[in-house]
């Protein structure tokens, strides 16, 4: 069996590979609510393969959204919007996870296939947004600077969120502290130039992750809890995969169990140059300097790939996003181009297996 479909424990879930969807936003829900195109969405992954199937980036206050159009998880209706759709991704054998997040000074824009850019004004349905530091993202309206009793609120929404993420059935919770979103914002120091105890030094700077971990972990103790960072801003002076490491072992020490990582996202000037597995390294680095679980994503499209990164000790799992959008049925593919006997094909799709894979293992 390859490393790619060797399944892996972390924390209380055991997926069955290694091969996952990342969170992809959709920008499709109604007032938070997911839809049933976020169900269909989600579910067919689970039924091409994937081990663990993280649902999008999903705002645990109105006004953490990214746009209008995100889903939610600051009320009880939409917890139970959520739940047959958790209750989907297990029943096709995959562990289904939720990314919890928090936009910061990127809340409120449109969405990327709406025809306007930039912030939505109030009149059509915009709102004020917040942020460490009253520096506004290139193109966006200002944020307002948090006080303290709203990074206690900040912290306090996490917490019910993930409450209710739990009890509607997902059993990984992803805190978005990546893509340049408030926890990211808290963290780079180009983003956040605070001179109390929410900025200045690496500590303070991590404090607030590090209280949405506590309070995460305590909301939700039966959860296995990830972190999404991004491994570097890409620009000078900003966060980068030293301070991301330092961050994952304390993150890890509080309860954290895995470490997904990314990069980019914080400022318009990054200078990124996309290409097979070009976020690899980020994700080497954190898991030698910190000692920690991680996954890799960026480009990650086929098996031959996916199984190198891994047999590098580059990462321990692969997430991938887009490549899952071109084929939902990744991992099954996948199986089959590295020879590996899986007992989890669909039966209504195993006339679709090619004579060239192995057979399937019906136990």
């Amino acid at each position: 069996m390859s490393l790619l479909f060797t399944p892996l424990t972390v924390g209380s879930v055991t997926a069955r590979n290694r091969l996952w969807v990342a969170p992809m936003c959709q920008y499709s829900a109604v007032d938070g609510m997911p839809q049933e195109w976020h169900h269909v969405h989600l579910a067919q992954f689970a039924s091409g393969g994937a081990g663990i199937v993280i649902a999008e980036a999903t705002a645990v206050t109105p006004e953490g959204r990214i746009s209008p159009d995100d889903t939610g998880l600051w009320n009880d209706a939409q917890r139970d919007a959520w739940a047959p759709i958790a209750a989907a991704i297990r029943s096709r054998g995959a562990v289904p996870g939720i990314q919890l997040a928090h936009a910061g000074r990127k809340a409120s824009t449109f969405a990327p296939f709406a025809p306007e850019r930039g912030s939505v004004p109030a009149g059509a349905g915009g709102w004020q947004t917040v942020a460490p530091s009253a520096i506004a993202f290139d193109g966006l309206a200002a944020p307002v600077a948090l006080d303290l009793a709203g990074i206690d609120r900040v912290i306090a929404d996490f917490a019910a969120a993930a409450t209710r993420a739990r009890a509607a059935g997902f059993e990984v919770l992803e805190v978005h502290a990546a893509h340049g979103y408030l926890l990211h914002q808290f963290l780079s120091p180009l983003s956040n130039l605070r001179d109390d105890e929410y900025g200045g030094s690496l500590e303070n700077r991590a404090r607030l992750l590090l209280r949405v971990v506590d309070a995460v972990r305590d909301a939700a103790p039966d959860a296995t809890l990830f972190v999404r960072f991004s491994g570097s801003d890409a620009a000078p002076g900003g966060w980068d995969a030293a301070q991301t490491a330092t961050v994952a072992g304390w993150a890890a020490r509080r309860g954290a169990r895995f470490f997904d990582i990314s990069s980019g996202g914080l400022v318009a000037h990054q200078q990124i140059t996309p290409g097979p597995g070009y976020q690899v390294g980020y994700a080497a680095q954190v898991r030698a300097d910190a000692g920690v679980p991680v996954s890799a994503v960026g480009m990650i499209d086929d098996a031959a790939q996916a199984e190198a990164v891994l047999a590098a000790g580059d990462a321990d799992a692969i997430m991938a996003g887009r490549e899952w959008l071109r084929d939902p049925h990744y991992a099954l593919r996948a199986a089959g181009e590295l020879g590996d006997a899986i007992d989890y094909w669909p039966p209504q799709y195993v006339r679709a297996r090619r004579r060239r894979e192995a057979p399937v293992n019906r136990g």
